[in-house]
């Protein structure tokens, strides 16, 4: 979190230990770790109760399902396009979606020329071809 490394802990233990001595040190890292203590509980505590009043976990479960629901309509739909139709999507306590009809694909046609259409490539394929058998 703030980056403190091995060395530099080492360094504010030798300070204290010159500031304070050895007869008060263990006494004031007692008293600083119980301190921490206690705030790292506040904030805990704060953060839940806060939580709490929003519901947060009930937004985030009810976006997660909407998310669920959502991709498995997309994937219905890439699957099998003909039959599946759209189910409107639903939360709980709330209207359904109006289902939008899906369009179909603009169809592109290349412009008409005088001109001989230009061949078209060859099919990749990765099965190796066999030479033509001789009769």
């Amino acid at each position: 979190m703030f980056g403190i490394s091995f060395s530099e802990l080492l360094l504010v233990s030798l300070v204290a230990l010159l500031v304070l001595g050895p007869e008060r040190l263990p006494g004031a890292a007692r008293t600083a770790g119980l301190w921490i203590g206690r705030l790292k509980r506040s904030f805990n505590a704060i953060k839940q109760e806060v939580e709490r009043e929003i519901g947060a976990d009930d937004i985030r479960r009810q976006l997660h399902n909407e998310h669920i629901l959502s991709m498995e309509q997309e994937a219905r739909r890439i699957l099998n396009p003909e039959t599946v139709k759209p189910e409107p999507a639903t939360t709980p306590g709330s209207e359904p979606l109006a289902a939008m009809p899906a369009e179909p694909a603009p169809v592109v046609t290349p412009p008409a020329t005088s001109e001989a259409p230009a061949p078209s490539p060859a099919p990749t394929s990765t099965e190796p071809t066999q030479p033509p058998r001789a009769p």
